[in-house]
């Protein structure tokens, strides 16, 4: 017996056929319209879901559930994406459209908090509190605790890319300014090295990217400053910086066992941990205890939101 996951982002959906021992048996990816209504989508997650199925060759019968992680606040009672800024028009009720497509229990949920889930479901000593940071087109949170996901009051919980860091910073697409997310997603880095690259036109950089500025990424970034680029070393120093920042906030409110990296840029963790936990060490209040939260990368990888999704059915409310 299987569930299907559907992780679906700013940029792509992913849907995946999950085992009960927590593996992605076959998956299917495409990329995200955002111009696309409720109907629109679940129309779109249906026959994603069907040519999953269909290319798996598994039955209808063999499936207990489908779950949708969704950015923004996820109503999971109503089934309504309420707010999204990166995806804007698709507010109707999601959840409903899909169910009576599918003929299953559909479960609904943010994307970061599936992906939160998905990674604490693959940790082996389950940790009685948990937090994720996803580093990917926004920067998105989850928080477990005793094994429950923390929603809020409103299922708007756990924004945590949406804390300031600073206060007249640049503008974020949620409205607000400085958020984490204006500087520390996948989409903020690449950015930021693209400034720098406009600055310093002797850069690795422009090598690593074929002379296009528009295809310059968080990996080339963490590809130069493996080499000894120093533009990039610039970019990267200043990018944990700011990451740092709403790492301590949010181990110095919530004191974790665990914190989580997860997303694209968490490929690069070898590098960025290091760095990222010597800059966070001089900001945390705790610094001084005995114990205090571990910082990881993510195991499950990009395959968290997918795990998490199959298996909101075993997330006891």
């Amino acid at each position: 017996m299987y569930d299907i996951g559907i992780d679906v982002g700013g940029t792509g959906i992913s849907a995946g056929l999950v085992d009960d021992r927590y593996h992605i048996v076959a998956e299917k990816t495409i990329k995200t319209d955002r111009s696309l209504t409720a109907r629109g989508m679940s129309e779109t997650l249906t026959e994603l879901t069907k040519e999953l199925m269909s290319e798996a060759k598994v039955s209808q019968w063999k499936i207990k559930s489908v779950g949708v992680g969704v950015p923004g606040t996820a109503n999971r009672k109503t089934g309504r994406i309420e707010y999204a800024n990166n995806l804007p028009y698709c507010q109707g009720n999601i959840r409903q459209l899909l169910q009576a497509q599918v003929s299953r229990k559909v479960y609904f949920e943010n994307d970061a908090n599936a992906a939160a889930w998905g990674e604490y479901l693959c940790t082996e000593r389950k940790p009685k509190s948990f937090v994720m940071l996803t580093l990917g087109t926004g920067v998105g949170g989850g928080i477990i605790q005793n094994g429950r996901i923390v929603r809020g009051v409103n299922y708007a919980a756990a924004e945590l890319g949406h804390m300031t860091i600073r206060y007249d910073g640049v503008m974020c697409n949620c409205g607000r300014k400085g958020c984490l997310e204006a500087y520390a997603s996948a989409e903020a880095l690449a950015a930021q090295a693209k400034e720098m690259m406009e600055k310093k036109k002797k850069s690795l950089m422009w090598e690593l990217c074929g002379g296009d500025l528009k295809q310059a990424d968080g990996r080339i970034v963490f590809d130069a400053f493996r080499q000894g680029d120093r533009a990039a070393q610039k970019v990267v120093a200043d990018y944990v910086g700011y990451l740092s920042e709403g790492i301590a906030n949010i181990i110095n409110i919530l004191q974790p066992e665990i914190l989580c990296i997860g997303g694209g840029v968490s490929k690069s963790a070898d590098l960025l941990l290091p760095m990222l936990g010597e800059s966070v060490w001089d900001k945390i209040y705790s610094r001084e205890s005995t114990v205090n939260t571990r910082i990881v990368a993510s195991k499950a990888d990009r395959n968290a939101g997918i795990i998490g999704a199959a298996k909101l059915r075993l997330n006891k409310d």
